[in-house]
């Protein structure tokens, strides 16, 4: 079984609403952390490069949880919410996770092998 990551990058149109958006979007992260079975993460977060930028990081346990999440009310309610928000653009992906790693050793050194 594959864990599944998504990555999202959703773009305003006026940044100044970016606080607001993302305050609203709070309760539905929450509700989707606690309520959804096999959601792992879900997060929607402000860029601190880019004003205008909300990052998106989901983890999922499998395909079916993420599935499910797509028929989810708090997935229709966070749709909403940020089509009602002013999108310039919304990118997401997907992506499958076939093995997971420490980044550190146990010498505490960061590497990037899988080993």
């Amino acid at each position: 079984m594959s864990l599944i990551a998504v990555e999202a990058a959703i773009v305003l149109q006026d940044p100044s609403r970016r606080a607001e958006v993302l305050e609203a979007s709070a309760p539905i992260q929450k509700a989707t952390r606690d309520d959804e079975p096999g959601c792992l993460v879900y997060c929607f977060a402000a860029d601190p490069v880019q004003p205008e930028l909300i990052q998106v990081y989901e983890l999922w346990e499998d395909e079916a949880s993420l599935q499910a999440h797509f028929a989810h009310p708090n997935y229709v309610a966070m749709r909403n919410m940020l089509g009602a928000a002013g999108l310039v653009s919304a990118v997401s992906r997907k992506h499958r996770i076939e093995k997971s790693a420490p980044v550190y050793g146990p010498d505490m050194v960061a590497t990037a092998s899988f080993d």
